[in-house]
């Protein structure tokens, strides 16, 4: 009785046909506004727009927009490290795990390959004179003593970098570096880990704007004042960005609640069908806690993939901030083919001691180059990537939910604010128009 005589009420209204349509609209508006967000977080990779020097507003160069992860990729995979992947394990474990012995053999063999080239390559550009002039005689006896003692050299170099590996590599600033490098890399990183969280963000936002827009045609009815079109929207778009960022992370910790099934879901149509009444539990967590055996696989994939890869610590190892350690214990181990009586004493009579010296340099930067080559090698990495890919998965599955939401947290954490504000002032120019597009022209 009371539904009919409101149901009479709404129909006699002056603006009934322009009441109905609140729902669809603010439902297809916040559908669209939650996308464009959406977008906005991880879109466009790079500053499109007007660069303006000391622009105050939102960290931005000038007036345009670069998406908030890529924009932030060092700071927030600098968050991810710190509250995750440290949480994983060390570096000198991850190192250990890849069997270094194996790559010390892969080395040795790629790199003997081209030993003698690489000895013409070092002696040509530091005494190219002399060493067109040296008899084959002399060459071939340092040939065959770099060959020999390479081995031996190769395994103990590789083994000593294993055992320091954690005072030649700061890992946070390895993985930072490679995102901010490639910022790509972040953005593809937490669309694999968050795709389904994302698309839910995406695909609810129209439910909860439908439900918005039924209590906001029942707002009109009671105050029909057609400011309240474009003011509610704008509550409803900051109210749908918060529900739907928030229902992906929260409840933290499962809750359960008990409850008598009387339906239970089937593959096909009717997609429901009764079941003998009993007692049931629903879980409440956020949706993306709940994914956590499923997400522990694609992000353990990422990580030994793209950043906690044998190339990329070789790299940090010979080129980033501690290099000058990492040069000074390889010295240690390749001037013993120097130090041998067979080269020691060719090289010393044919160079003189001031350039014999000098090459030791020399032979540092060739060699740290020579041994990067094998260290790029797709193949190597891709089987390192699977000694440890195991120990990841495996460490991402034990975290607990609270460690484990930040995988995915901090990009939306970082700037939430801003997807909120850009949620209600896309509501109230949306209202806005819905009110000059449809109430306007009925009354």
């Amino acid at each position: 009785m009371v539904a009919t005589s409101l149901w009479q009420t709404i129909v006699q209204h002056p603006q009934f046909f322009a009441m109905l349509t609140i729902p669809p609209v603010t439902a297809f508006v916040t559908w669209v506004h939650v996308w464009m967000a959406l977008k906005m977080l991880f879109y466009p990779i790079k500053f499109r727009g007007i660069r303006i020097p000391n622009f105050p507003f939102f960290g931005l160069p000038g007036i345009g927009w670069q998406g908030i992860v890529p924009r932030k990729a060092g700071k927030i995979s600098g968050v991810i490290v710190d509250q995750t992947l440290s949480k994983l394990g060390s570096l000198d474990e991850f190192f250990r795990a890849m069997e270094p012995e194996q790559m010390a053999v892969f080395i040795t063999d790629t790199v003997d390959k081209h030993l003698e080239a690489l000895i013409d390559e070092i002696m040509l550009e530091h005494s190219p004179a002399l060493w067109g002039n040296l008899p084959y005689a002399l060459k071939r006896r340092i040939y065959v003593q770099a060959h020999k003692e390479l081995p031996e050299i190769m395994q103990s170099l590789v083994t000593d970098l294993t055992y320091h590996v954690e005072d030649l590599v700061d890992m946070r600033q390895m993985i930072v570096n490679k995102m901010e490098s490639d910022r790509r890399l972040m953005v593809n990183m937490f669309l694999k880990v968050g795709q389904k969280e994302i698309d839910f963000i995406w695909h609810i936002s129209a439910l909860i704007g439908l439900i918005f827009g039924v209590i906001q045609m029942f707002i009109f009815l009671v105050v029909p004042q057609h400011w309240t079109v474009p003011f509610f929207a704008a509550i409803w778009g900051f109210l749908t960005n918060w529900i739907a960022i928030w229902m992906v992370f929260n409840p933290v910790e499962p809750r359960f609640i008990s409850y008598i099934k009387v339906f239970e879901r089937t593959s096909g149509f009717p997609f429901i069908k009764p079941c003998l009444p009993h007692i049931a539990q629903l879980r409440l967590q956020g949706g993306f806690m709940k994914r956590q055996e499923e997400v522990s696989e694609v992000f353990a994939e990422i990580v030994v993939n793209d950043l906690v890869t044998l190339e990329n610590i070789m790299n940090e190892m010979m080129y980033g901030a501690r290099a000058a350690q990492t040069r000074e214990l390889m010295k240690s181990h390749l001037y013993q083919i120097l130090e041998s009586p067979v080269v020691s004493t060719t090289l010393r009579v044919s160079l003189g001691r001031r350039d014999y010296g000098q090459l030791k340099n020399t032979i540092i930067d060739k060699s740290i180059t020579a041994t990067m080559v094998p260290l790029r090698d797709p193949e190597l990495n891709e089987s390192r990537a699977s000694k440890i890919f195991g120990l990841f998965r495996d460490r991402i599955r034990e975290l607990s939910p609270r460690e484990f939401q930040n995988l995915l947290r901090p990009a939306f954490q970082e700037d939430e604010t801003t997807l909120i504000i850009l949620g209600g002032l896309t509501g109230f120019l949306a209202g806005w128009l819905h009110l000059v597009l449809v109430f306007f022209p009925s009354m």
